[in-house]
């Protein structure tokens, strides 16, 4: 057990890979790294992929990149419906990110979703962009008016959700990716061969990309409440 502590110690602890020398010195920690690794592999497969497209006769390279894009789309689009269409690009890029940033651990790299920093600026990032869309659409009059729906009494309730749901999604996306850890690192103290493999699969590929639908959906959800007139 106290071997386990000090690998979630050791999991959790993001070291500061090097300092730029402004401002007194700012640290660049694991996780703003690892995230430049991942925005640089994302451009350089959107680059690779969109190279000389053509309207017809599309080689494969381009089909492959329109079925990606029409997927994702196609899936955000699913969950925010028709009237937040505009905010389909926004959530498709969080989706691609989360994704990636929960399965990089399979390459060797710690997963920048394990940094609570990047979960919750993720998080405020999101209810940020789902409090603007509902002065946006609304208006700042009806959207102040929201806060007493369906009864004044309640209004304390309202905006103190405003508050909970960032620490919803924060905790709910790096709870998800840390107990996932847990569970691995006991399994294979239990049964150190062949089934760790297995469980790895689940845990770094399937869990991983769940948890990133699941943060793009709820962001989704709370989008699509804010702008219904």
């Amino acid at each position: 057990m106290e071997d386990l502590a000090k690998d979630l110690m050791e999991e959790l602890n993001c070291e500061t890979v090097f300092t730029i020398p402004i401002f007194g010195g700012i640290d660049v920690s694991e996780s703003v790294v690892v995230t430049w690794i991942i925005m640089a592999v994302l451009v350089l497969v959107a680059i690779i992929l969109t190279r000389n497209m053509k309207i017809d006769h599309i080689s494969k390279r381009q089909a492959i990149a329109e079925t990606i894009v029409t997927k994702l789309t196609g899936m955000v689009e699913d969950m925010i419906g028709p009237e937040g269409k505009a905010y389909v690009p926004y959530l498709t890029t969080v989706l691609l990110y989360i994704g990636v940033s929960n399965i990089i651990g399979l390459f060797g790299f710690k997963s920048p979703t394990k940094d609570l920093n990047v979960t919750i600026a993720l998080a405020v990032m999101s209810i940020v962009l789902v409090e603007a869309a509902g002065i946006y659409h609304l208006g700042v009059k009806k959207w102040l008016h929201k806060f007493v729906e369906p009864i004044a009494i309640v209004t304390p309730i309202n905006i103190l959700e405003v508050f909970t749901r960032p620490l919803s999604l924060c905790m709910r996306l790096f709870g998800n990716v840390l107990g996932a850890f847990v569970i691995m690192e006991l399994i294979k103290m239990v049964v150190p061969v062949v089934l760790p493999a297995v469980f790895s699969l689940y845990f770094d590929l399937f869990d991983g990309l769940l948890q990133a639908y699941v943060f793009v959906f709820l962001t989704s959800l709370y989008i699509s409440e804010e702008i219904e007139q």
